[in-house]
């Protein structure tokens, strides 16, 4: 089973948000509010911040990456651990290795923060491998790091499961041919996970674990 990270595992939205205004500011651009930057979390920074530049910033990759030179400024030794692990997460992991199933980290974040984060809250020991984005954003659509866990650990599509909040674990996993399942503690609401296709949604790390243990 492919398990997202942020908004999954842990809500690491307070870290990201501010670290996202943080570049604007420094690049002199206004920043939005934090309360309207939830969109923020899940997506690829590349992604956040051609949204959020104003043109012709947007348009222009230099600028882009600049944006994301200056997110992880302050990410790196702040944000990152401006984050906390989901109520019932961590036992829920354990009853799903308990009860037999291989748990992979799977996170557009690149794999050297989601690395810490895991180890750093204690999730690392439930999970088998921990996957995700390089700093140059190789992989940090999920369709293609979905694919890349598939053929590095010899996983079977047919056999394996994304869990995810957002729509882009959806997509992503049905793009690969895996079974889903949304989680709705996360960013995501239940219209984003029908809307992507998701074939089950459920409400709690309780509800997840009644889902996949008999």
């Amino acid at each position: 089973m492919l398990l997202d990270l942020d908004g999954t595992l842990t809500d690491s939205g307070p870290g990201i948000k501010r670290c996202v205004q943080y570049a604007l500011q420094r690049m002199g651009h206004e920043a939005p509010h934090y309360d309207t930057l939830d969109h923020c979390v899940g997506p690829p920074l590349v992604d956040s911040f051609a949204r959020l530049l104003p043109e012709p910033a947007r348009s222009d990759r230099r600028q882009i990456d600049r944006a994301i030179d200056l997110y992880r400024e302050r990410y790196n030794p702040i944000g990152a651990l401006e984050n906390r692990v989901y109520d019932g997460v961590p036992e829920a992991l354990g009853e799903l290795r308990a009860a037999g199933l291989v748990l992979y980290l799977c996170t557009s974040k690149p794999w050297v923060s989601a690395q810490r984060i895991c180890r750093h809250f204690g999730l690392a020991e439930h999970l088998v491998a921990m996957h995700g984005s390089e700093l140059d954003g190789t992989r940090n659509d999920k369709t293609s790091l979905i694919a890349y866990v598939l053929e590095t650990e010899g996983l079977d599509p047919a056999r394996t499961l994304m869990v995810g909040d957002r729509h882009h674990d959806i997509v992503g996993a049905k793009a690969n041919g895996l079974g889903t399942i949304g989680v709705l503690w996360g960013y995501g609401d239940e219209a984003e996970h029908q809307a992507a296709g998701t074939d089950q949604v459920v409400a709690c790390p309780r509800e997840l674990v009644g889902a996949l243990v008999a």
